[in-house]
C-alpha cells in the first residue's frame, strides 16, 4: 500500500524529528530523509510530499491528522479467486486510523454453504460500505456467521502503547485472541485462515512472543476484505461494534465526535478539553496520535 500526504512546515520539521532514529543511510536526490519505521518506509520530498509505502501505511500516515492526498491500489476482484468461493475463518479491525473510539478486532467462520448469502447481502470492505448499511446488514450476518470480536478501549490502549508495545503489536495480539477463541472453541472446517495483512508473518509472530495460545497456519494477505468473505464479514461486524461504542462515547459525553484524524477532529478534541479537562482525552481518544499535541498546544489556559 502506499499513501501519500501533503505536509507544512510546522509538521515537516517535527517528522523529521520524529524520524531522526530511523533513518536508512543512503541519500537520494530531491528526498528530505527515508526512514523506516516497522513495516513502514517513510520517505520525505523536498516538495513537502511524504509518501508512506508497506502494509500499515495508512495507519501510519492518518496518526499525524492530515487528509490523504492519494493512493494507489490496484483494484482486485473476489469471486475469482480461490479465496472467495472456499470455507474460510478470516479476521479484521476497525478503530485503528481513528483518534477518538475504540479499536475493535473480529474473526468469523464463513463455509461454503454461507458464500451466496453474504454475496447477496453485498458484503465486502467494511470502509466501501456506507455506515447506515453496515447497521442493517451487520446484524443478520452475526444471527448466521460465527464469530468472536474484542474491543479495546481508549484508556486501555493508551496503558498499553510505549516505544517497546506499538500498534501493530497490539493488533497482533488482538487478532491472535480472536482467532484462537473462534478455532479452538468453534472447531470449524475451514480451507484457510486469513488476516488482511498489516505485518509480515514473521514480524506478526514475533509480536506474540511469550504468549501460550497462538493461533498457527494463518495466510496473510493485503486488501484480503476484497478477496476472502470472512476477512470482509470481520470487517463489517467491526465496524458495527465501532459504530455503536463510538455512539455511546458521543452520548456520554453530549458532543458529536468526529471519526478519523483530521483536523476537525483537532476541533472537537478542543471542546472536550474544555468541557471536561485533559484526562478525558485519556478515556476517549489515542494520545499518541499527532492530533494530542495540537489540540493541547492551542489550548489557552
Amino acid at each position: 500500500m502506499n499513501v501519500v500526504i501533503k505536509v507544512n512546515d510546522e509538521i515537516k520539521e517535527k517528522m523529521i524529528e520524529y524520524y531522526k532514529d530511523k533513518r536508512r543511510d543512503k541519500k537520494i536526490p530531491y528526498v528530505v530523509f527515508q526512514a523506516e519505521d516497522e513495516d513502514t518506509v517513510i520517505t520525505m520530498y523536498e516538495s513537502g510530499k511524504v509518501m508512506f509505502q508497506g502494509t500499515s501505511a495508512d495507519v501510519d500516515a492518518s496518526m499525524w491528522g492530515i487528509q490523504i492526498e492519494q493512493t494507489k491500489e490496484k483494484k482486485e476482484t473476489s469471486k475469482d479467486n480461490p479465496y472467495h468461493n472456499c470455507s474460510s475463518v478470516g479476521s479484521d479491525e476497525v478503530g485503528t486510523g481513528d483518534y477518538f473510539g475504540p479499536i475493535v478486532v473480529t474473526a468469523t467462520y464463513v463455509s461454503k454453504d454461507d458464500v451466496n448469502f453474504l454475496d447477496k447481502l453485498g458484503v465486502g470492505d467494511s470502509k466501501k460500505i456506507t455506515d447506515d448499511k453496515i447497521k442493517k446488514i451487520a446484524p443478520e450476518i452475526a444471527k448466521k456467521i460465527k464469530y468472536r470480536s474484542i474491543i479495546l478501549s481508549n484508556s486501555e490502549y493508551n496503558e498499553k502503547y510505549s516505544k517497546d508495545v506499538n500498534m501493530n503489536k497490539i493488533k497482533s495480539i488482538m487478532h491472535n485472541k480472536v482467532l484462537y477463541q473462534l478455532v479452538n472453541e468453534e472447531k470449524p472446517n475451514y480451507d484457510y485462515i486469513i488476516v488482511d495483512e498489516f505485518a509480515r508473518s514473521q514480524r506478526y509472530y514475533g509480536y506474540l512472543d511469550g504468549i501460550d495460545k497462538i493461533q498457527k497456519g494463518i495466510t496473510f494477505m493485503t486488501k484480503a476484505e476484497d478477496k476472502n468473505l470472512a476477512v470482509a464479514a470481520a470487517s463489517i461486524i467491526s465496524r458495527y461494534i465501532f459504530l455503536k461504542e463510538f455512539d455511546k462515547i458521543c452520548d456520554s459525553i453530549n458532543l458529536p465526535l468526529v471519526k478519523g484524524a483530521g483536523r476537525d477532529v483537532d476541533n472537537i478534541g478542543e471542546e472536550v478539553v474544555e468541557k471536561y479537562g485533559e484526562d478525558k482525552l485519556k478515556e476517549i481518544a489515542k494520545l499518541n496520535f499527532k492530533n494530542t499535541e495540537r489540540i493541547l498546544h492551542t489550548m489557552i489556559y
